[in-house]
């Protein structure tokens, strides 16, 4: 079996899926994209391509030592999630070929099904209450919000003050048996960190998430002393060697590398082997697509360290279609009781509708992060 053609496809909200063929008829679906980027990332895939046609498919780890390796530069967010995708499609395939799922092929399933947590509020929470019930009301027994609308580099009391009465909020409308992470999302700098977190702890939340960026990892030890609330950061990591100082300091107690962007499902796997040698948990990030979401449960089912997964169905950021419109059967993406099923079909698990990428591939997206600014001017984290 050779590869015979890469294609790929921008289809809203802000995804980029991709197609690889091969001269048997197997296709593999991938999900490579940099949110707001997803143009470089394609071109990116496109010159890996050269690297890809006429190659056995099923040498994963051999084609993704070639991508990473042979171009000299490596890593950061654009190669890294180029590769990603390739390296999903390709499990994909080898999956399809020997009929099981990717699982399978990685020690087999560890659990039965999966906990999921469903996002509440915007970029700018507000009646976050309401949206928390809602979802608890649907079966969810896991949520995450953002903890923080802009922040200076040190702000005032009152936005403090917003951020607990949001998540005050939310754990009197659901009560202590919901999990609810908190993404600090790497708006708040050190200072504002240690205040927030010491206020936040009274309402218990499951995880505080990127409470510094992660060019401030250093933050996390002195973070990590002054508060018992589990720290989650790694969505903006990349490779087992991005991870390997934040594991060796210990100062991290759940890791959210994303499949998307940190190497695909078997750099990931490592990466997780790794937190396990270190007694931290595994959370995937996944704010994307159904492809990107079926890589990360096939990581979930075979990783005893992972114990909850991101989703984006009805995220904020998906306006105009949603992670269900692009896949045939949407049964395989049923949460029942905070939970979704193992999934059993060979490769990621899922039917992409090719057809219906296709026609929105012909919309296609040009969606760009926000920029905010403080109240003097300058620019702060989005």
């Amino acid at each position: 079996m050779k590869i015979s053609a890469v294609e790929l496809f921008q289809v809203p909200p802000r995804w980029l899926f991709l197609k690889i063929t091969t001269d048997e008829g197997i296709v593999g679906w991938g999900e490579p994209v940099v949110e707001g980027k997803a143009a470089t990332v394609q071109a990116a895939v496109e010159e890996m391509a050269d690297f890809l046609i006429g190659r056995d498919p099923g040498q994963i780890e051999d084609l993704w030592q070639v991508l990473y390796r042979s171009g000299f530069y490596r890593g950061g967010p654009v190669l890294t999630s180029a590769i990603s995708g390739i390296e999903q499609a390709l499990w994909d395939i080898k999956g399809k070929r020997l009929g099981v799922p990717v699982y399978e092929l990685l020690g087999g399933a560890v659990r039965d099904k999966m906990r999921v947590y469903a996002w509440i509020g915007g970029d700018k929470p507000a009646d976050v209450a309401s949206e928390a019930k809602k979802q608890v009301a649907a079966g969810y027994t896991a949520l995450k919000m953002n903890g923080t609308a802009d922040m200076e580099w040190i702000d005032s009391n009152e936005k403090i003050a917003d951020s607990v009465q949001n998540l005050a909020a939310v754990r009197e409308a659901v009560g202590y048996n919901i999990g609810i992470g908190i993404d600090f999302h790497g708006r708040v700098h050190k200072g504002m960190a240690k205040a927030l977190i010491k206020e936040l702890e009274p309402f218990k939340p499951m995880f505080i998430e990127e409470p510094v960026l992660p060019e401030n990892n250093e933050a996390l030890k002195q973070l990590s002393l002054m508060s018992s609330i589990p720290i989650a950061t790694g969505e903006r990591m990349y490779t087992r060697w991005g991870f390997k100082q934040l594991l060796a300091e210990g100062t991290a107690d759940i890791i959210q590398p994303d499949l998307s962007h940190a190497g695909g499902i078997w750099e990931v796997r490592k990466i997780a082997a790794m937190a396990e040698a270190y007694d931290v948990a595994v959370a995937p990030h996944c704010p994307l697509g159904p492809i990107a979401l079926a890589a990360s449960l096939q990581l979930d089912f075979c990783t005893p360290n992972a114990f909850i997964q991101e989703q984006s169905l009805g995220i904020h950021y998906n306006q105009g279609s949603d992670l269900l419109d692009y896949i045939s059967d949407r049964s395989v993406f049923d949460y029942k009781d905070g939970f979704v099923q193992r999934l059993t079909a060979p490769g990621l698990g899922i039917e992409v509708n090719e057809q219906k990428v296709r026609e929105m591939a012909q919309i296609g997206h040009r969606w760009r992060n926000p920029v905010w600014r403080n109240v003097d001017g300058s620019v702060t984290e989005w």
